[in-house]
């Protein structure tokens, strides 16, 4: 029963969401005060830590919208200086073909940001560059979210394993069973290596896929025929692009560890793939289009659909491209340039609030370390680079404003209710937090197949806190335990939890109200979560399935 009310808060949010199809400025208001009282009266938790939550979830909304706000100035300012259309026009001499365009820039680019920079910051780049490029906004934000899973797990640089995991797993139960002292010991390391290996197996074997679920996505719900058969006529290509990313992935994972495979596969895979599109290696013999644009249905387009702007005449190709390449340089020069990244995020430049409203809640920022930092420094860049006038740059700026404002109140109820969720577990109730409340409710009734639950775990911790990284540190202890109390391999079943968690991004609500505004689209979050839901429910059936069949026939 205490699992059941605890599944409430997350049953609310899909219900107003998803079913009722309510916008997220309306759903999440009323989430939150549902929570609130959850949390006050069932959970008994002090009302100034329920005051605390919300305000750290409004301090980590603000670095969301910060993120946003850059991506969508980007995009603005691409359209203001007629970029837009010189991109547009190079772009179609690769391919033309709308399924190969998703799979290189979602797919292919999207995983390279996510080994980077994660934050969300791949659907803050992939949707706007697919908008530029013609797509539908919804089907760019839909493209966005569903390559938000296989990269996910290894995304800056490894942070939802290295942080997510070992942070989860930094406990004396486990330090005495590995004989380690700290997370920093080589019998953890090693323990955190044989987890890494196993969930770039479990990835490599899923995401393959992927890419093929993205484009049928695409022809089915944005098609003129609206059916899957236009998606598999490229499957042999979409497959191909899956190999080429998740072959090299699984092997970084399980030989050189857990910050570089979906940097590196990325890097690998994006030109094999660009140049297999232009010499139309087993790509399909016809060219997939939207509908004309006429006939696009209203809840397509977004306010910064970039569809009736003209091409520059005068613009080079690199000076179009110049900001997105300068994005991806920055995100991977903070990333992988150790003095630089200890710089950006250390003490001195990071601001924090230690003890909100004398509780043990605290928040930090750093500001400098954000990718919004580096959108906006990629802005300022363009200015000179494309010769942008101070009008044009105003109307960017006023545009990007307004468009961030419709998120800006989503956000400002979806996280502050996450952190509520989350810091449950400060309670004079004597009650677990409700997100382990449900999980061990869950293992309860699960039991000897509690490795097909596993990864469904991974993912509600992904889809309430809005991270694969949160979600792996609230739960990588508790799926050992469950693991070692039923006779389940312990380090396979952690992996389940991480790959699960990844998957979970796909329809976080947060990610989703995010990717959204960066395209302008605002109140068809729930269709587009609902949609979203096709692709989650394969990742985590088959990591389930694949961790049962595992299970009970490789580790017997």
């Amino acid at each position: 029963m205490q699992a059941f009310i605890a599944l409430t808060p997350i049953a609310a949010v899909f219900l107003l969401l998803v079913v009722f199809r309510l916008p997220a400025r309306l759903a999440m208001p009323l989430s939150w005060a549902y929570t609130v009282l959850l949390a006050l009266f069932f959970w008994r938790v002090p009302p100034v830590v329920t005051v605390a939550s919300s305000v750290q979830g409004l301090i980590i909304a603000a670095t969301l919208l910060y993120i946003v706000f850059g991506a969508i100035l980007m995009l603005n300012t691409l359209t203001e200086s007629g970029a837009v259309g010189v991109m547009r026009s190079a772009f179609s001499t690769i391919t033309a073909d709308r399924r190969i365009q998703a799979i290189i820039v979602a797919w292919m680019f999207g995983a390279f940001i996510e080994g980077a920079s994660g934050f969300g910051t791949p659907a803050a780049v992939a949707a706007p560059l697919l908008v530029v490029l013609g797509f539908p906004a919804a089907a760019a934000v839909l493209c966005a979210l569903i390559i938000q899973s296989t990269p996910v797990s290894f995304g800056v640089v490894g942070t939802p394993v290295l942080l997510g995991v070992g942070s989860g797993l930094d406990h004396p139960v486990i330090h005495s069973m590995l004989g380690s002292a700290d997370m920093h010991s080589p019998e953890f390391a090693a323990y955190l290596g044989q987890i890494t290996g196993y969930i770039g197996i479990l990835h490599a074997i899923i995401g393959t896929f992927i890419p093929l679920v993205m484009i049928l996505m695409l022809t089915r719900y944005f098609g003129q025929e609206r059916t899957f058969k236009n998606g598999l006529a490229a499957a042999p290509f979409a497959l191909f692009a899956g190999l080429v990313f998740t072959v090299p992935y699984a092997f970084i994972a399980n030989y050189i560890g857990p910050e570089f495979p979906s940097l590196i596969s990325a890097l690998i895979g994006l030109p094999i793939v660009v140049l297999a599109a232009k010499k139309n290696f087993l790509t399909p013999e016809d060219t997939w289009d939207f509908p004309p644009r006429r006939d696009w249905e209203p809840s397509w387009i977004g306010t910064a659909n970039t569809g009736g702007q003209k091409k520059s005449s005068s613009m080079s190709l690199l000076a179009a491209w110049s900001p997105y390449l300068i994005v991806a340089f920055l995100l991977l020069l903070t990333r992988i340039w150790t003095w630089l990244k200890e710089f950006l995020s250390g003490p001195a430049l990071t601001i924090t609030y230690e003890g909100i409203l004398g509780t043990e809640i605290s928040a930090s920022v750093q500001p400098l370390y954000l990718p919004g930092t580096m959108f906006l420094a990629a802005v300022c860049c363009t200015l000179f680079i494309q010769k942008i006038d101070p009008a044009s740059f105003r109307a960017a700026v006023k545009k990007s404003a307004e468009t961030l404002a419709g998120a800006a109140f989503a956000l400002g109820f979806a996280v502050p209710m996450v952190r509520i969720f989350i810091n449950s577990g400060f309670n004079y109730s004597g009650l677990d937090s409700m997100p382990m409340v449900l999980a061990r409710g869950t293992a309860d009734l699960a039991r000897g197949a509690w490795p097909l639950f596993s990864p469904l775990i991974g993912a509600l911790g992904a889809f309430i806190a809005g991270s694969n990284t949160i979600s792996n540190m609230m739960f990588s202890f508790f799926q050992h335990q469950v693991a070692t109390e039923t006779g389940m391999p312990a380090a396979f079943t952690v992996a389940l939890q991480a790959v699960g968690g990844a998957a979970g991004n796909m329809i976080c609500v947060h990610n989703v109200v995010a990717a959204c505004a960066t395209v302008g689209l605002l109140g068809v979050e729930g269709l587009l979560i609902r949609r979203a839901l096709i692709p989650l429910a394969y990742y985590i059936l088959a990591a389930g399935l694949l961790g049962l069949g595992a299970v009970y026939l490789l580790f017997q």
